[in-house]
């Protein structure tokens, strides 16, 4: 069984707005042949809670205005970690970089065929680890002891 075109639709607006939004690491797996329940899962992170509230705000504004869909369930809004969108047909996990790396999701979905997304979706491959890299430069202490 594969992800059906509904669930690709879905995938690939959400895909695209969390992009739209400056995610990192935007990722989907079509599940669709080991899980009942849905056919796709979206992986999304951002390095602050603010910005994974925004990314989330932004796919559901979207799925609802373009393919009219709503999630049925919305979790962890509260503390803005992990936030998890479910469509039933797709679910959207969109976590705090630290929650992405310690939860991992795609180490338990790597044997799950990965799902082609939008070029600005792609993009966003790598930026976790750039933005980590950056971060700590700017912690670094620079000769004469000034921080950078």
């Amino acid at each position: 069984m594969t992800a059906t075109d509904r669930s690709l639709e879905l995938i690939n607006t959400a895909a695209q707005a969390a992009a739209d939004k400056l995610a990192h690491d935007v990722i989907a797996y079509d599940v669709s042949d080991v899980l009942s329940i849905t056919d796709a899962f979206l992986l999304a992170s951002a390095p602050n809670d603010r910005q994974v509230k925004s990314i989330v705000d932004e796919i559901e504004e979207r799925l609802s205005k373009e393919l009219g869909a709503k999630p049925v369930r919305r979790e962890g809004d509260r503390e803005a970690r992990w936030v998890l969108l479910d469509y039933v047909d797709i679910v959207v996990h969109v976590q705090h970089s630290e929650e992405r790396v310690f939860y991992a999701l795609e180490r338990l979905w790597k044997d799950c065929p990965e799902l082609e997304l939008p070029a600005d979706a792609k993009a966003t491959r790598g930026k976790a680890e750039e933005h980590a890299a950056s971060q700590a430069a700017d912690d670094t202490p620079q000769p004469g002891g000034e921080w950078r």
